[in-house]
């Protein structure tokens, strides 16, 4: 194949650029006259600030009642009422379990019999003893006889208590674990009992996150399915870490909530220092599909810059990049600007 001489090729070089030049020279005066074209937009700016903001640790944790309880019967024995249900409100000292008393009954009038029948003997013998008909030894077994069977009717009197299971505190049936029919069994729980009205977050917090936190210090609290932020007051701080999870267990109570319950999942934030972020009105983001654009006025024009955003907080947001310290964002009329387009800053 020929090659081009020199001469030649310097030439369609020079052609080359010069019609380069012409293109964007060109391109220029088209979006100088474009910005012209675009009508003046009047705007509210804001000045960016480098801001102190709290930095705070999310620890997560359960919603638990302060006043719990799972009640056990102290005998062996079926179970015959169970008078409450789910949900249900009881006072401290309402029956919530009863046992089949049948045979107890049968013992306690055992220990009577045995009572009546030891004082008769006593009685009599007290009397041999006086007018020197019996002799000392036989006067003591019966006293200590008698003294045996009022100890075992006072014994059988005391089980009867224990037939009837009440509630401690007032509160309201979380669970049952038993119904009408079945055994119950030292040990074996038949209902649960929770107080309401006194609600705490268990969090277990890592050591350097704990290290951070004060007895009776104020902290917040979120809680799925409740609305806002909710505000706690540290109440308890194990002494010792957990030797396994090497975390430390923190309580914090809470005060009655609509929505709040018992089991529920939430977060306590714990602050472990200061930073200086970057905040601007929430109105001067602007989202165009996966983009968050903010506006900047330079020399009265609006320029679009891409940012990058981060939490919320209150009716401003965190920008991570793509301002600097005191830019002038349109914080309002953001959403109908173009690129370059006049602004007159109100």
């Amino acid at each position: 194949m020929k090659q081009l001489p020199f001469r030649a090729l310097l030439q369609m070089s020079t052609l080359m650029v010069a019609l380069a030049l012409i293109s964007c020279s060109a391109e220029r005066e088209g979006k100088k006259e474009h910005s012209r074209s675009r009508p003046m937009a009047p705007v509210r700016v804001h000045v960016v600030g480098n801001l102190s903001q709290a930095m705070t640790e999310e620890v997560v944790g359960t919603i638990r009642a302060k006043l719990q309880a799972t009640l056990e019967a102290k005998l062996s024995g079926r179970i015959a009422k169970m008078p409450v249900v789910l949900g249900q409100r009881v006072k401290a000292g309402e029956l919530v379990v009863q046992l089949d008393a049948a045979e107890f009954n049968a013992r306690l009038e055992q220990a009577a019999a045995a009572v009546e029948q030891s004082e008769r003997d006593w009685k009599r013998v007290s009397a041999l003893f006086e007018q020197q008909a019996a002799t000392r030894s036989e006067y003591d077994a019966a006293q200590s006889r008698n003294r045996m069977a009022k100890g075992m009717e006072a014994e059988a009197k005391a089980i009867m208590n224990y037939v009837e299971v009440v509630a401690p505190f007032d509160g309201v049936v979380t669970k049952k674990w038993a119904d009408v029919g079945d055994l119950a069994a030292p040990g074996k729980p038949l209902i649960s009992i929770e107080d309401p009205a006194a609600l705490q977050l268990e969090a277990d917090v890592s050591q350097v996150t704990a290290g951070h936190v004060r007895g009776d210090a104020r902290l917040a609290v979120r809680v799925d399915g409740v609305s806002g932020e909710l505000t706690g007051t540290v109440s308890e701080i194990a002494p010792a870490a957990d030797p396994f999870s090497r975390t430390i267990r923190i309580k914090v109570d809470l005060s009655a909530h609509p929505g709040l319950k018992s089991g529920q999942f939430g977060r306590l934030l714990v602050p472990v220092g200061e930073s200086k972020t970057l905040r601007v009105p929430v109105s001067a983001v602007v989202e165009r599909g996966q983009l968050e654009i903010v506006f900047v006025v330079t020399n009265q024009h609006a320029r679009l810059h891409l940012v990058k955003t981060g939490k919320r907080i209150g009716d401003e947001i965190e920008v991570l990049s793509g301002l600097h310290s005191s830019d002038r964002v349109v914080t309002e009329g953001a959403a109908q600007l173009s690129d370059g387009q006049p602004v007159e800053a109100k």
